[in-house]
């Protein structure tokens, strides 16, 4: 009976022990489980914002976007500091965002670039376009669909050209080059005729037959873009090289 006594007790230990261990890796596998959930929220947060802390290519690209438009005076070394924040809300401020120095989603839209770190050029192609709609939206609603077709166009012209910016975005945030990023009105949501505008141009329709010009007749003052040669006239616009 003492030998049976002895013998259950021992297996008791053994089953305790064998459920502290278990119950130890139970604890160790939820914790590496709420660790790995973490990680990978810091991580989509990074993939969705850029800030000062952060670095890398997407950083770099918006430090020379900034530079050469105009806003930022620093070096493109893909480190998000002080100078690169403060270029950053004055962007923001120019173009009637929220000035909080942080690259979020419409900030990011309005430079024409992409934080998602899985999206490719389809990503990059869809904001290019929304961009172009935007300024279509801007400058020309209430002209013929062609005349909308386009101002799209002259913009794509120009990236294609040495004398302007070689991206959408820089383009189209030139200092002085468009009157709706003067005013705000880049800023207006664009409706499905202007989307469909910068669709076509961006698949090839250019009304305007290589123009990098067009402007009001009636309304502009410049001396300069009146010294342009017209080469055709689509709504209130002319168009020229």
């Amino acid at each position: 009976m003492t030998e049976n006594k002895k013998n259950c007790k021992l297996n008791a230990n053994v089953i305790n022990i064998v459920l502290t261990v278990i119950l130890l890796i139970a604890m160790a596998a939820t914790a590496a489980f709420t660790l790995t959930e973490l990680m990978s929220g810091d991580e989509a947060e990074a993939a969705t914002v850029i800030k000062q802390g952060s670095t890398g290519q997407t950083v770099r690209t918006v430090q020379t976007k900034l530079k050469n438009w105009g806003y930022y005076t620093g070096s493109v070394d893909g480190i998000f500091g002080s100078a690169t924040k403060k270029a950053v809300m004055y962007f923001q401020r120019k173009n009637g965002l929220t000035a909080d120095g942080i690259v979020g989603k419409k900030t990011a839209a309005a430079m024409g670039i992409s934080l998602s770190s899985g999206s490719g050029a389809t990503g990059s192609n869809s904001n290019d376009e929304y961009l172009l709609a935007r300024l279509v939206y801007g400058e020309a609603r209430g002209e013929p669909y062609t005349g909308q077709v386009a101002v799209a166009a002259v913009v794509l012209n120009r990236v294609k050209s040495s004398s302007f910016p070689n991206t959408i975005a820089g383009v189209i945030y030139q200092s002085g080059a468009f009157t709706a990023v003067s005013d705000g009105q880049i800023n207006l949501t664009p409706n499905a005729t202007a989307l469909r505008a910068a669709r076509d141009a961006m698949n090839g329709w250019d009304p305007t037959y290589g123009c990098l010009f067009y402007y009001n007749p009636k309304t502009a003052t410049s001396a300069w873009i009146r010294s342009k040669k017209i080469n055709l006239t689509i709504g209130d616009h002319v168009f020229c090289v």
